[in-house]
């Protein structure tokens, strides 16, 4: 039986607080790893101290566009001094919807820089939010060497798609997926070799989920989604995704 891997999740936010004894050992049973992302220096240092205590969370930990203006300083602080520990950098990107003017995205782009920088010294894939700003980000990206780059909750057009696909991105999809058409075009036209799947939790889906905050066990119906879509058996697909998450790892 393959390990699953959610590409995307907020274990470290207070929605799960009470719930991660259950949530790690659904984890145990169920054969899921997760590649927990941060939003700020707070909730970085949570993500640390949660991995800590089971292997099965991945940190990453970043600034989000919309924490980016908050000091710098002691988030890059802490990715170097446990850069050991780290897994990835993340959540980290711009988001236009955040800023009320030129400046406020300048600084998003200053952040951005710095935490694509890290990651590239440091050798450690990123997660990145590109909500309204996917064509700013794609014209970003090749000035930096990184070999596991993730735009998650793709919501691109086909034309970006290829383009994030000639950069050698990886392009996860989630619960909303199993019920919007979009999403499952998109996924089609993604090599299978670039395909990651996430729950990003705690964001609460509509439809057959029925608002509920999301949860890292609603994973496989995404595979078995996915692997309808794709006409692949959940167990082949499960197998090509743990490889894809190994290489975007490169572990």
């Amino acid at each position: 039986m393959s390990w699953l891997m959610d590409a995307h999740i907020h274990l470290s936010d207070n929605e799960y607080s009470q719930d991660m004894p259950f949530i790690i050992t659904s984890m145990e049973k169920m054969k899921i790893r997760a590649c927990c992302v941060s939003m700020d220096l707070h909730s970085s240092e949570k993500t640390l101290d949660l991995s800590k205590k089971t292997n099965l969370v991945l940190p990453f930990i970043g600034i989000h566009p919309e924490k980016s203006k908050d000091d710098l300083e002691p988030i890059v602080e802490l990715i170097e001094k446990n850069s050991n520990q780290i897994s990835g950098i993340g959540e980290i990107g711009l988001d236009k919807t955040y800023v009320s003017d030129q400046d406020d995205f300048k600084r998003q782009e200053t952040v951005f820089h710095k935490m694509l920088l890290m990651a590239e010294k440091l050798h450690k894939p990123v997660s990145i939010h590109s909500r309204t700003t996917l064509n700013e980000i794609l014209a970003i990206l090749p000035s930096y060497s990184i070999s596991g780059v993730l735009l998650h909750w793709f919501a691109g057009s086909k034309k970006q798609l290829k383009t994030a696909t000639d950069l050698g991105c990886y392009a996860s999809y989630g619960p909303a997926m199993i019920y919007a058409k979009d999403k499952q075009v998109l996924l089609s036209e993604t090599n299978k070799d670039k395909i990651l799947v996430e729950t990003d939790g705690p964001v609460r889906f509509s439809r057959c989920f029925a608002m509920k905050t999301a949860q890292i066990t609603f994973l496989p119906s995404v595979v078995f989604c996915a692997a309808n879509i794709l006409n692949e058996t959940y167990d082949d697909l499960s197998y090509e995704m743990e490889q894809n998450s190994k290489h975007y790892l490169g572990v």
